[in-house]
């Protein structure tokens, strides 16, 4: 299925405002705000953004062998144990795995979009470049929609993530 340029155009820029969104609702909060959590079972709204910088570096560095040794240094931020981050570090690693991604995006072919990638005794299930851009998107605005829900339950600003 071929995908008219205009939808594609229209989704990538959906994602952008999203990475903006979420920068501006990540970009005030103090360290105890980062570490408000909306169950005590839950990560917290700092764990949940590390948790979105984790899971871009993983997918591009280890899945799609892309960004380089800049993306492969965010791949264990949200790994426990790893150290606290200040939402200006947050901030910084959201930009830059996003301009990592765009890049990738940007340079990849038709043909290298649909390339196929797993398939491995380690790793059986195969997957298309495509369907890990999708799988960030929504990743993405899942685990986004657990930062603003949290933000709003804590009486704080939560844009319409």
């Amino acid at each position: 299925m071929t995908i008219p340029q205009s939808t594609f155009s229209v989704l990538l820029q959906g994602w952008k405002d999203y990475q903006t969104l979420l920068i501006k609702a990540i970009a005030p909060l103090t360290a105890d705000q980062l570490a408000l959590k909306s169950a005590p079972h839950l990560r917290s709204i700092g764990e949940l953004v590390l948790h979105i910088i984790d899971a871009r570096a993983g997918w591009c560095s280890y899945d799609l062998h892309e960004g380089g040794e800049e993306m492969a240094s965010f791949m264990d931020w949200g790994r426990p144990g790893m150290p606290t981050r200040s939402a200006a570090e947050m901030v910084n690693a959201l930009e830059t795995t996003w301009q990592l991604m765009q890049d990738i995006i940007a340079r990849w072919t038709p043909e290298e979009w649909e390339h196929v990638l797993g398939g491995t005794p380690e790793e059986p299930d195969t997957f298309t470049r495509s369907w890990v851009i999708w799988h960030l998107i929504e990743h993405d605005t899942h685990h986004g929609g657990e930062v603003s829900l949290t933000l709003g339950m804590h009486g704080l600003e939560a844009p319409a993530l």
